[in-house]
Formats: C-alpha cells, structure tokens, sequence
C-alpha cells in the first residue's frame, strides 16, 4: 500500500534545526571517518588500488582480509572521496587517496595510522578532564609522557617520525627558496626525526655541514636517511637533551618543536640554542600560526591535539614574540608558505 500523502514541507525554523542537527552529527561522528581512513590505510587500500588491484577480492588476497568486509571498507572509502566505484564492485584511486599511498609527496598514510594509534587516541579520550585540570592526562591514558610512550613503542614512535618528515616536504620547498644561507658553516636540525629538512638543505648548499641533534632512540634513523641521501660526509647525528644543552651552530632549525612545549620549557630550549649560537647565529622556527578567532582555522584544532598528547600549545605571531624576546632573538621576518606553517626566521642578539 502506498504512503498515504506527500511530508509537509518543514518550516524555515524547522529546515534551520535539521541542518544544525545534521551539522553537529558530523562533528560527533568525525571519529567513524578518522577510523575508515586508518583502516584504509592499514590494509594499503591505496597503493593497491594503484597498483592495478580493483576488486575488494584482490586486496583481500594480498593484506589476508576477508573479501566482504573489505569490500564495505572500500565501499565506505568511495563514499568518502578517497575512491570511486566503477561498477561491479571495482574501484579506482581518486587523487583525494593518492594522499594516502606510502612514500608519494605529501603522503599521510602515516598521520592516518599514528593519529589513531594509543600514544593520540587514547589520550584524545581524556580531553574533558584535560578541559577541567588545566593539562593532558597522556600518564592516565598512557602510563608515561608521550614521548616515554614512543621510547617505549617503536614501531609507533616509527610512525610518528615519519609523519612529521611528511609534513616537512609541504613546507621544504618553501624554506629551501627562501633561505639566505650565505656564510653558514653548520645548520644544527634541533629535535630533526630523520632530519628530513637539514639534508635537503644540504642537498641545495654543498658546503653546509648538517647535523640532527635529537633523542638517542631517534638519530639513528636520521644517520640512515643521511647515507642514502649519500651526504653522511657532511652529515652528523647527535642523542642529547635539548633541555640540558644543544651543540654549536651558525644556525638552527627547530621544526614543530617550540609546540610541544609550554612557555618555560620554550625559553629553556630557545636559551640553550642561544648560548651555543656562533657569532651572528640565526634561527629559523617553523610553526602553525593561530590567527583571528572565529574563523576556520586548523591551528586551533591542532591546539586541541596539543593539550591532549603534550605539555605543548599552538600560538600566534605575539605569543612567539615574547618567547624570542626573553631569550636573546629577534624576529627578523616571517612568510606564510603554501601548507598550515610559517616560516618565521629569527638572529640572535
């Protein structure tokens, strides 16, 4: 039997609410789209597709899924952007999941598989009580601070390197035309991972000497990335605390650094790089910048991450200011690049 009449057409007061309602069940449900692009990226769905494997069967066969389920996580996958379903249930890579294939320029496979592993996900659980105390509950959610968690969880401590070297080359490109490195003898990459930015450096000023000074657990990674770059002859990896100290440069890097840390800790390491700075030392800092309240902004929402994996937090251009000011630098210009960061160079003083 048929519906009995058509639905009455709903009021504007109406029509406002339900899109309202619509809008905030996005925002609940966010974490059902960061979970489907972690599996994705999980079973390379990606690289696969671009490979030639169509069928959720293929794929199935490669990553030992089972062929159904895979083939609803590829439907969901094409309801997302990230594929596009061809007909009888054979899908092909849009340029939306070219991002998520490994080791392509800008890939976030790693962001989508570190984002959701325990050391982010389940600290991101206790933000409520981060809201309320005033700091992350990582040692609740953990057990240890975030960067205890990854010394003791390689292989997501692995992910995580690799994904801030991804983030890097959105803004390498950037730095590198940018950067005036006339006179420089050595650039010190100060907490670099695998020292993505330095090396490129490298590449581009033959007389530069580079060195990433990071964690012990870390530089290794950084040694490696420098021998088949085939630059380890002007390459050095140093394990230290840049707490404590940091070594002799004309001029560092400190890339997504200073946002890990609250204001105090900032000074500390902002200081320590001042002290050993060679005469007319320079700094380059690479942040997210937050800008006018209210308007979309990522930096924000990265503020969020920030207090509920670290002691850290994202500021804007004054905030910065005030930290080079109390430490011996100055600010002698800044650039928006083409990604989230800025490129804010500083000279000691």
């Amino acid at each position: 039997m048929p519906f009995k009449s058509e639905l009455a057409q709903p009021s504007a007061a109406e029509a406002e609410r339900t899109r309202n309602a619509d809008a905030v069940m996005g925002m609940l449900t966010g974490h059902w789209t960061a979970q489907i692009t972690r599996a994705a990226a999980d079973l390379r769905i990606a690289d696969h597709v671009a490979a030639g494997a169509a069928t959720a069967q293929e794929i199935a066969e490669e990553e030992s899924s089972d062929p159904d389920t895979t083939y609803r996580l590829m439907r969901a996958c094409a309801s997302l952007g990230l594929l596009v379903h061809e007909g009888r249930r054979r899908f092909r890579l849009t340029a939306l999941g070219e991002v998520l294939r490994e080791g392509v320029p800008g890939s976030l496979r790693e962001a989508a598989l570190v984002q959701r592993a325990p050391g982010h996900w389940q600290s991101w659980g206790l933000l409520p009580e981060a809201v309320r105390s005033g700091g992350n509950q990582v040692e609740q959610a953990l057990g240890a601070d975030i960067f205890t968690h990854f010394s003791r969880n390689p292989a997501e401590a692995g992910l995580f390197s690799k994904f801030m070297s991804n983030m890097t080359g959105m803004v390498i490109q950037d730095a590198i035309s940018l950067l005036d490195l006339d006179g420089v003898g050595r650039v010190v990459d100060v907490g670099g991972a695998e020292g993505a930015l330095v090396l490129q450096l490298m590449r581009e000023h033959p007389d530069v000497e580079g060195q990433v000074f990071d964690l012990p657990h870390v530089v290794e990674d950084a040694r490696r990335a420098a021998g088949e770059a085939g630059l380890s002859d002007r390459f050095t990896a140093v394990g230290g605390d840049f707490f404590t100290d940091v070594p002799e440069a004309d001029y560092y890097l400190l890339k997504n650094i200073l946002h890990d840390w609250a204001d105090e800790q900032c000074r500390t390491i902002l200081r320590n790089c001042r002290r050993a700075a060679r005469p007319g030392g320079r700094a380059l800092v690479i942040e997210a910048l937050i800008g006018d309240i209210g308007k979309p902004d990522q930096a924000v929402l990265m503020d969020m991450n920030m207090l509920a994996v670290s002691e850290g937090l994202e500021r804007d251009l004054d905030e910065f200011d005030e930290l080079f000011a109390a430490t011996g630098w100055k600010r002698t210009d800044m650039r928006a690049t083409r990604s989230l960061y800025s490129l804010i160079e500083l000279e000691a003083i």
